[in-house]
C-alpha cells in the first residue's frame, strides 16, 4: 500500500504503539516519553505555479488512470476527424490501418510516414506485437490453428488498447496488418472495435512479382514460400471493389509511397469510407 507524502503512516502491526500526530493533541492520558520541544521550523521555499496536470499527493488520493502523479485521459473509440485546413493530413489526430499482404512493404511505409508528420504520430506494427510472445509462439506459418488464432486476437486487442491510449493523448497513430477480406476471423471488423469508427483503412497492395521479390529478401520467420506469398496476394485483391482506397506501389519508392498515403487520408478525412 502506498501513501501520500507527509501522510502518517499506519501501525506496524498488532500491539504497536503510536506516537501523536503532528498537528494533533494527544488523547486524554498520552505521556510521551521524550517531553522536548520540537525543533523550530524554518519556512519552507517559495515554488513556482504547478506543472500543467500537477496533482499534489499528500491533498489528492490517486485516481484511476494515473502514472506517477500525472493523470492521463481515459481511452475510448476513436470519433471520426475533422478535415485538414491544409494540404495533407496537416496536424490531424488521426489513426490509420495500412492493411497489405506480405511484403507489400506496409511496415516500412508506416514507419516512414509517421515518422515524418508534423505532430506527434506512433506507428503500431500487429507482427511486432505477436511477437512479443517468446515462448509459445503459435506462428500462423505452422497452420492456422486455435492457439495462433488466440495470439492473433490477443495481439489486435493489445494494438487497439495501445492505439486508443495514443490517440487520448493527442498522438496520432498508424497500424498494419494484413487483413483479408473474405474472412471475418482477421477483418476489419475487430479493428474497427477495438479502435473506434474513426478507423481510416487503406489498402496497400503491389503486384505479385514485386511481393515475391521483396519476400525473398526477409529472413526468419517473416519470409515466407512463395506459394504462401501468392496465395495471400490473391486473396487480397478481393479488396477491389470494397470501397476502400488502394494505392499500387509497384513503381514506387518508400518517400513517394507514403506521399500518396498522406493525400489519400486527407481525401479519406474529407469523405471517409464507408465500411
Amino acid at each position: 500500500m502506498q501513501h501520500a507524502v507527509g501522510a502518517p503512516l499506519p501501525p506496524h502491526g498488532p500491539g504497536h504503539v503510536p506516537g501523536p500526530i503532528p498537528g494533533h493533541r494527544p488523547a486524554a492520558g498520552w505521556e510521551h516519553q521524550s517531553q522536548s520541544p520540537p525543533p523550530p521550523q524554518s519556512p519552507p521555499p517559495p515554488q513556482g505555479p504547478p506543472a500543467p496536470g500537477w496533482s499534489d499527493p499528500a491533498h489528492q488520493a490517486a485516481a484511476p488512470g494515473t502514472t506517477g502523479h500525472v493523470a492521463l485521459p481515459p481511452g475510448g473509440p476513436v470519433p471520426v476527424p475533422s478535415p485538414p485546413a491544409d494540404n495533407g493530413t496537416g496536424s490531424a489526430t488521426l489513426a490509420v490501418l495500412l492493411i497489405g499482404p506480405a511484403g507489400a512493404g506496409k511496415t516500412t511505409v508506416a514507419r516512414h510516414w509517421a515518422q515524418r508528420r508534423r505532430v506527434p504520430t506512433a506507428h503500431i506494427s500487429l507482427d511486432d506485437v505477436r511477437e512479443w510472445v517468446c515462448s509459445g509462439f503459435a506462428d500462423p506459418q505452422t497452420g492456422w490453428n486455435e492457439q495462433s488464432e488466440a495470439q492473433y486476437r490477443l495481439a489486435r486487442r493489445t494494438c487497439g488498447f495501445a492505439a486508443r491510449n495514443f490517440l487520448a493523448n493527442g498522438i496520432s497513430c498508424i497500424l498494419d496488418d494484413a487483413v483479408f477480406p473474405d474472412r471475418p476471423v482477421v477483418g476489419l471488423g475487430g479493428w474497427k472495435r477495438h479502435v473506434g469508427p474513426g478507423l481510416l483503412p487503406v489498402v496497400l497492395l503491389p503486384g505479385l512479382e514485386v511481393v515475391l521479390e521483396r519476400n525473398a529478401e526477409r529472413s526468419g520467420n517473416r519470409r515466407l514460400s512463395d506459394e504462401e506469398v501468392a496465395g495471400i496476394h490473391g486473396r487480397m485483391a478481393g479488396w477491389y471493389g470494397s470501397g476502400l482506397p488502394i494505392i499500387d506501389n509497384s513503381q514506387c519508392d518508400v518517400q513517394t509511397t507514403a506521399r500518396i498515403l498522406d493525400d489519400v487520408l486527407a481525401r479519406a478525412l474529407t469523405s471517409p469510407p464507408a465500411w
